[in-house]
């Protein structure tokens, strides 16, 4: 039978016992999970569930992923309904945004360089520049084929309309809707112009050329940039370093893109990518 003594040192042993659990919880982290906004670009696509798949896989926390509209993106991580976006053009396609919001989010700065956003036709279009386009109203049905409306890039097409004074209707969809369209075209020889962006698969997949833009509505070459909610970095250390580290090419996220737009689940693209590229992956998270 214990002694009363004995019975003390075992109680005083618990209350120690009981303290460390406490405190250990009291340290770990408020949540388990990383909330990631991104816009249906097959680009966006493929950079955040590379991102997703790292946070998941190497840094230990689960992701919840929200495709929106580029403002809604934006007033997400701004609000801290994000954690964190990989899909911000700067610094012409989403400087509204970043105007509207610069108070409230960190610009970790880009991700990958070498961005480009304008209107697009494939090689055999006898059509060189934004400016001969009223000549060929009819070849083109005087249609524009975009993307979703609160894309940046059909922003900046409704201006190239109006300072262009094109007689022509921008249609709003998806980027799927305006691939599908385009290889539709291209099938069959005819004329189109979407809006277009770089990278994107489709420059792999058919021959295409920008339009030149004399009046330089779509601005000059842009990067990509991950934009974070101020509270990340309390919240998820390591998250926010490895954000702050992610950078990549557009050969290498092209590869990602070519994986889904042949038919692969994003995130087995995206982990495919992953195995096959462990030095890049590493210079990340050291």
């Amino acid at each position: 039978m214990l002694k009363k003594k004995d019975l003390l040192k075992l109680f005083s042993a618990f209350i120690v016992v009981l303290a460390l659990i406490v405190n250990l919880n009291s340290c770990a982290p408020e949540t388990e999970e990383i909330s990631l906004g991104y816009v249906l670009w097959d680009s966006e696509i493929a950079s955040t569930h590379v991102v997703a798949a790292v946070i998941e896989d190497s840094i230990g926390y689960e992701v919840s992923l929200t495709s929106v509209d580029a403002g809604p993106m934006w007033m997400g991580v701004a609000r801290g309904d994000f954690d964190a976006i990989v899909a911000a053009w700067l610094p012409y396609t989403h400087q509204a945004y970043l105007e509207q919001t610069q108070d409230r989010i960190i610009n970790l700065g880009p991700n990958l360089e070498g961005a480009r956003i304008g209107w697009v036709v494939p090689e055999y279009v006898d059509v060189n520049s934004i400016e001969e386009l009223n000549d060929h109203v009819e070849k083109f049905g005087g249609q524009i084929t975009g993307i979703d409306p609160g894309a940046g890039l059909m922003a900046a097409s409704e201006r190239a309309i109006n300072e262009y004074d094109l007689d022509y209707q921008l249609l709003s969809g998806s980027d799927a809707a305006m691939t599908a369209a385009l290889r539709r075209a291209t099938e069959r020889n005819e004329w189109i112009i979407v809006t277009g962006w770089t990278p994107h698969w489709k420059f792999a997949a058919y021959d295409l050329k920008y339009l030149d833009d004399p009046m330089n509505t779509f601005g000059d070459e842009e990067h990509i940039a991950t934009i974070v909610n101020r509270s990340l970095e309390e919240k998820a250390p390591a998250v926010f370093r490895f954000l702050n580290m992610f950078y990549w090419t557009a050969d290498e996220m092209g590869e990602v893109m070519m994986h889904i737009e042949e038919g692969m689940d994003p995130y087995d693209a995206a982990r495919l990518w992953i195995s096959e590229n462990p030095d890049r992956v590493g210079s990340w998270l050291n």
